[in-house]
């Protein structure tokens, strides 16, 4: 007997996000990193958040269409 192997699929599909939302998650995570080693006015205070921001923008541009 030949059985049908099902795959794993995700209830959602993934796609590669545009070049300019990886270019702000890019720039969001230098920031991030810059803000934690050396000090940036703002940027110091809050360098998790942006480290944050960055992961939430790029992951959210492999799943929303057109982002």
């Amino acid at each position: 007997m030949a059985y049908k192997s099902k795959s794993r699929r995700w209830f959602f599909r993934t796609k590669q996000p545009h070049h300019i939302t990886f270019l702000i998650a890019f720039v969001l995570a230098i920031l991030g990193i810059l803000g934690s080693r050396t000090h940036i006015q703002f940027v110091s205070q809050h360098f998790f958040w942006f480290m944050v921001a960055a992961y939430v923008v790029l992951a959210l541009g492999t799943v929303i269409d057109g982002l």
